[in-house]
């Protein structure tokens, strides 16, 4: 019995060892090209190993740019047996063109034999995966390799951007953070200051505009005056930062711009208050100041007419803000010495970037610079200087804030964003324009804005766009800027719509405004002004 014990164990361990030495010849010998793929395509050189990118989530926590495993399909040539099938049959599974697999079976013959993996595709779909399951190919594989996955897809597309086809930041916070995000020695992940709801309700808005009055493109800004944090920026068009090869057709890279920081443009008539508070701070005017509107304003040989060639007569500054006129706000621009104008709108920051963590692009305005009288007379009511919609929500944050200029900010105060908080135009001078602004939302164009229940403030814009050396008389861009509650604001809003199919921003930008401020007083629960 003791021997045939020991026999038994004898047997199992021979039995083992055969077992386990064919094991090793199956792995190392007869596919022994397979493991060395893997190495060579799934493990990066020493010079360029693989850091795990910080993820980005918005207020909530919910996930904007994460990691993610992703399938991927790949082939070591030496094994593929019959590469005219092969290439059939991949070519139908992938959508891939089947001149271009060819030449990646082919690769051993074409530089090296030694050249065991050339990856075919990646980030495949389920039904890719499932059906090359199905398939008998010699030479093909399906492995994983470790990606960007962006779960919220178009949403907040412009802000978040893209990671290139070397891995890089491309556009947005992809760009900007770049560094940040690759850094293995912290803690790289950002958590935004967007709000999800806002931010989907905003592109909800854009897209519903598009339906409607057939918009070009358009942004709108959410932003708090007091902190400079941006709640939404949206824009559209948009796109899904998964597929962004699928969007860059023809070289066409602009639907990858970030119009509220990336785009300048001449406001128009929402500049006016910025032209109001430098002759407000200086003591050139008063709320109650008259003038005398003949419909039309001599300039240094050049003639400027009111919107629709209108004449008003007699005038307070307050009413003309509330009905626009053009030439009350030439009137205004000439009670200030042009270098006094001219500094006015640097200390609102129209001259430099915003410092927004986002890339940005701002305009010199050196045309408008040179002095000529007309230039002054035209920027009073925003045609002829330029400046991006985030330039443009940061002045307004100026009369919105006790007049302090804030810098907007993307990312949480835990990357000690600091906001800046220069003067530039003081508490009395903020709250007279502010009520300025309240009574065009009350008695004035802005009368669409109204919420029963609360102060809003705000100013509409309708620009003629520049083309060409002159001004088109077809295309506009037109836009409304608001804050509410008025006198103590909780959030500001800046609608811009490119070219839509209506005359002025009272019928298109304004709406927009009045529904997105309605939805967040209601979703933030902010208590009523009066009953």
């Amino acid at each position: 019995m003791k021997n045939l014990r020991l026999n038994f164990i004898f047997f199992f361990l021979l039995l083992f060892s055969v077992v386990l030495i064919f094991r090793l010849f199956f792995i190392q010998v007869l596919q022994a090209d397979f493991y060395k793929a893997l190495a060579q395509g799934l493990t990066p050189p020493e010079d360029k190993i693989q850091i795990e990118r910080g993820e980005i989530f918005l207020k909530g926590g919910e996930p904007l740019a994460i990691n993610k495993d992703f399938p991927l399909v790949f082939a070591s040539p030496p094994k593929v047996t019959d590469k005219a099938k092969t290439a059939e049959t991949l070519s139908q599974i992938l959508s891939l063109d089947k001149n271009f697999i060819l030449e990646k079976l082919s690769l051993d013959i074409l530089y090296s034999p030694d050249i065991l993996y050339s990856p075919i595709k990646n980030k495949l779909t389920d039904e890719e995966v499932k059906l090359l399951k199905k398939t008998d190919l010699s030479g093909i594989y399906l492995s994983e390799e470790r990606g960007r996955f962006y779960p919220q897809e178009s949403l907040a597309s412009q802000v978040i951007g893209f990671l290139g086809a070397e891995g890089g930041g491309q556009y947005g916070l992809e760009e900007y953070y770049d560094d940040i995000l690759m850094d293995s020695e912290m803690d790289s992940s950002l958590t935004l200051t967007l709000d999800y709801n806002i931010q989907f309700e905003a592109e909800k808005l854009l897209k519903e505009v598009k339906e409607n009055l057939e918009i070009e493109g358009g942004q709108i800004i959410v932003i708090e005056p007091n902190s400079g944090k941006i709640i939404a920026l949206a824009n559209f068009p948009n796109f899904d930062p998964n597929r962004y090869g699928e969007f860059a057709t023809n070289g066409n890279l602009e639907i990858f711009k970030n119009g509220a920081t990336q785009e300048t443009f001449e406001p128009g008539s929402v500049f006016k208050p910025i032209t109001f508070a430098a002759a407000l701070e200086e003591g050139k005017i008063t709320p109650q100041t008259t003038y005398t509107d003949e419909g039309k304003a001599q300039v240094g040989g050049w003639t400027i007419y009111n919107y629709d060639g209108r004449v008003y007569g007699e005038q307070t500054m307050t009413n003309v803000l509330e009905k626009s006129i053009n030439t009350g706000a030439v009137f205004v621009q000439s009670q200030l010495p042009h270098h006094i104008f001219l500094d006015y709108i640097q200390k609102f920051g129209i001259f430099e970037p915003t410092g927004i963590d986002l890339p940005e692009v701002y305009s010199g305005n050196e045309e408008f610079k040179k002095g000529y009288e007309i230039n002054f007379a035209t920027a009073s009511f925003g045609q002829g200087i330029q400046m991006t919609p985030i330039q443009l929500a940061r002045a307004y944050c100026v009369i919105a804030n006790g007049g302090k200029l804030v810098k907007p900010h993307l990312v949480e105060d835990s990357l000690e964003v600091e906001p800046q908080q220069s003067q530039v135009v003081s508490q009395k001078t903020a709250s007279q324009l502010t009520a300025m602004l309240v009574s065009v939302v009350e008695n004035g164009f802005g009368k669409a804005a109204k919420i029963p229940g609360y102060y809003i403030a705000g100013k509409t814009g309708t620009a003629q766009v520049a083309e060409g050396g002159k001004y088109s008389t077809e295309k506009t861009i037109q836009s409304f800027v608001g804050f509410a509650p008025a006198f103590n604001p909780q959030f500001l809003i800046l609608v811009k719509l490119n070219n839509p199919k209506t005359k002025t921003a009272e019928y298109s930008a304004l709406p927009i405004f009045h529904d997105l401020t309605e939805y967040i007083i209601h979703y933030w629960q902010i208590p009523p002004d009066y009953e």
